[in-house]
């Protein structure tokens, strides 16, 4: 019996139509990721010869990615990796997957850290991927940093992503502020953030595969912003920052906890859609 034979323009038909049917909204694009990692060909060579034959391996390969998002594991948990700030960092179901919307707080960062001086120390409180630290230290030279979080695992994943982009980084497993013994010029973080009760109403990708420990903000979603600013002031140098990232109608509530704790100088940024994403605060205590 003659072999069936699969062209990358078949096998990519038939993972386009899978997900279409599955109901996954970028179909498209997500058949093409996943026909790109099994394959590693680029579009220039897909479009330059569409009709190359594919290996049973790969095709088995392919179809079993084309399963797996079905069943509505992100795409990023197959393929084991996400690009943030320009980099490509390691993600796996113990840290959230890097989003787009959290380069708005590195490129704050940023600005603090080239207008302080040089050597600043930065803490990331809750760090998972690392993705917030490695990209902040990657793009200031010289800048110490140190990441936290209180998985054991998502620290497995930051100190993987600390050797993938060669950047040096200590990380310390602690319940926010527990095991963090210095002071810091800025501290970041990315908190979980969202109410409990709205969880359930999350995408499935989000719902059941990010790790629940890294979204559940209690029951208004303000749990971690009320500890981090009030045990924060301990850890901060004298005219230190405290930025998070905030859920889009978080600002007004946040800004006024860190003011009512004695943070001056509050500003509220904007991401790209024009939502709230970014608070960040100066604490004095002269």
């Amino acid at each position: 019996m003659k072999q069936k034979i699969f062209t990358l323009q078949k096998i990519y038909k038939e993972g386009v139509a899978a997900l279409t049917e599955a109901g996954i909204a970028e179909a498209a694009l997500d058949a093409w990721y996943l026909l790109e990692y099994v394959t590693n060909i680029s579009r220039a060579s897909y479009y330059g010869d569409p009709e190359r034959e594919l290996t049973e391996g790969q095709v088995r390969q392919y179809r079993d990615c084309i399963a797996r998002r079905k069943s509505r594991i992100p795409l990023q948990h197959i393929t084991g990796e996400q690009e943030f700030m320009g980099y490509s960092f390691y993600v796996n179901e113990h840290v959230l997957i890097p989003r787009q919307d959290t380069e708005v707080l590195v490129e704050e960062a940023i600005k603090v850290v080239r207008a302080g001086t040089p050597g600043m120390k930065v803490l990331d409180m809750c760090t998972g991927s690392g993705c917030i630290l490695l990209s902040l230290l990657k793009l200031c030279p010289g800048t110490v940093g140190t990441g936290c979080d209180i998985s054991e695992d998502a620290l497995k994943v930051a100190k993987r992503n600390s050797e993938r982009l060669e950047v040096a980084a200590e990380f310390v497993q602690s319940n926010l502020f527990e095991h963090i013994e210095e002071k810091y010029q800025l501290i970041v973080s990315n908190p979980p953030y969202i109410r409990t009760a709205v969880i359930e109403e999350l995408q499935e990708e989000v719902r059941f595969h990010d790790p629940r420990i890294a979204l559940d903000g209690r029951e208004d979603g303000l749990y971690f912003y009320r500890k981090i600013i009030k045990e924060g002031k301990r850890y901060l140098e004298d005219g230190g920052f405290l930025m998070f990232e905030i859920g889009h109608d978080q600002g007004s509530d946040v800004s006024y906890l860190m003011g009512e704790s004695g943070y001056k100088d509050i500003k509220v940024k904007k991401d790209l859609a024009g939502l709230d994403r970014v608070v960040t605060g100066m604490y004095n205590k002269r």
